[in-house]
């Protein structure tokens, strides 16, 4: 990491959807998310394309899929994509907020864009994720912890029950490291 936020071992594309994080406020949390374009049905297992990036980069063509015409007007990114081989993409640098909790809530605290990095693992709540996106996490989660006081570690569905289901149900907490987990513990979820 340096010191401007960005993960020297990541591809860096720059979205324009960041903004400044509130004044002293280091990020604390880790949010662990699940994401595909095309939306695919379940069982399915096609992973291609560069669509999630043209998404975070507001370059999406909604024509392209009859899916898209809701994502039209949608403005959102993530501080860091995992792709099913491993590949890390950085879409924002950890020192500004990135807009992929949406509405959300940890403890008494409201707007976790705020206090949180986002991490997009390519993906759904109907396939199990790849070994190397495990592996990936790993390391990155680890180069954060080392550089930002990270408390808490969790799915968007913790932040934004009843709205959002990501990492989904084969995302397998037990596969990342000890002293990740140690992240949940503090923020007393049971890994499920």
């Amino acid at each position: 990491m340096d010191e401007l936020g960005w993960c020297n071992a990541a591809k860096r594309i720059p979205s324009p959807n960041c903004d400044a994080r509130p004044a002293g406020q280091a990020p604390d949390m880790l949010v662990i998310h699940n994401i595909h374009l095309p939306a695919l049905p379940a069982g399915a297992l096609e992973f291609t394309g560069p669509d999630i990036e043209r998404l975070f980069t507001n370059t999406l063509d909604v024509m392209d899929h009859a899916d898209y015409a809701e994502l039209a007007k949608l403005r959102v990114s993530a501080h860091f994509l995992i792709r099913r081989s491993g590949e890390i993409l950085q879409f924002v640098p950890c020192t500004l907020r990135a807009w992929h909790a949406g509405v959300s809530r940890w403890q008494a605290r409201e707007r976790c864009n705020d206090f949180s990095i986002g991490i997009e693992l390519e993906g759904s709540d109907f396939v199990p994720f790849m070994p190397a996106q495990y592996t990936a996490l790993n390391l990155l989660a680890a180069a954060l912890q080392r550089h930002y006081p990270l408390a808490f570690l969790l799915g968007h569905s913790e932040i934004a029950p009843g709205r959002k289901t990501d990492p989904g149900p084969y995302f397998y907490w037990d596969l990342l490291s000890a002293t990740i987990l140690e992240l949940r513990q503090t923020g007393n979820i049971s890994q499920s």
